[in-house]
């Protein structure tokens, strides 16, 4: 399904809020029986048998289950949708856990991002982290973004808090821009770090070809639904939004505790 298609789609269903039945009581609950891996097999069957019907092109990457009942959690071109289990009801939303005092992500679809963050190896990465880092976060850069640059400003400050950063490229005018080529020439360059500080102090990009990872990592990106810059993921998959300061960084990587090294 194309990213347009999708967007045309999710801005219509967006008009009509699809609420989900109410929470059984406790009483009812308890004398419902687990599901088994049959049932979660006939679920996400019946699910895809609804966003088949729905559109065709519908072509999931994830399908698990949601952080609250009654609900699959979704992946469609890096966007995250639920359908309830009957398939009756789509929407998008970021759902909130009040008793947690956070977004709530299932970890079903924290393993999903870790597998993708994981193709990217180490020497695929621009690093900046310091020895015995206690967190490394992934951070999708663009070299023209203005937070992009001002969260390069803190590398010195998070390194001190024992947070290392790993940049990937995400040029967000996209393949055939002067932004594309620039972060090439940055990922083709002898010093590469040197190459991002320079790119990020506003200096100008000398040009570089080689066979570089930024194709993938942008590909890679809106798998994961980066559609802005910076994006930071935690170790453990989870997003904590675009720029954040340091001191607000550490202390959500610290809310995550050990899953966040």
């Amino acid at each position: 399904m194309s990213r347009y298609l999708l967007a045309t789609l999710l801005t219509a269903l967006s008009l009509t809020a699809c609420a989900q039945s109410p929470a059984p009581t406790a009483a009812t609950a308890a004398s419902k029986p687990t599901a088994t891996a049959a049932d979660d097999a006939a679920i996400e069957a019946r699910v895809r048998q609804s966003l088949g019907e729905l559109d065709p092109d519908f072509n999931p990457d994830y399908i698990g289950a949601a952080p609250f009942a009654g609900f699959r959690e979704v992946v469609v071109s890096g966007q995250v949708l639920y359908v309830s289990d009957d398939g009756r009801f789509l929407m998008q939303a970021q759902p909130y856990d009040i008793s947690k005092r956070a977004m709530a992500t299932s970890d079903g679809l924290l393993a999903h991002r870790r597998g993708l963050l994981a193709q990217v190896p180490a020497d695929q990465r621009i690093r900046f982290v310091p020895p015995n880092a206690k967190y490394t976060v992934t951070v999708f850069t663009d070299t023209e973004c203005g937070y992009c640059r001002k969260l390069h400003q803190d590398i010195a400050e998070l390194n001190r808090n024992g947070i290392g950063v790993e940049y990937l490229a995400f040029p967000r005018m996209g393949p055939g821009s002067q932004d594309f080529t620039d972060m090439i020439s940055v990922w083709c360059a002898d010093d590469r770090r040197s190459a991002m500080n320079n790119a990020k102090a506003g200096q100008p990009v000398p040009a570089r070809s080689c066979t570089s990872p930024v194709a993938m990592h942008y590909e890679l990106g809106q798998k994961l639904g980066v559609n802005g810059t910076p994006a930071i993921f935690a170790a453990d998959g989870s997003q904590l939004g675009g720029y954040v300061p340091p001191a607000q960084l550490k202390a959500a990587l610290e809310k995550l505790g050990p899953a966040a090294r």
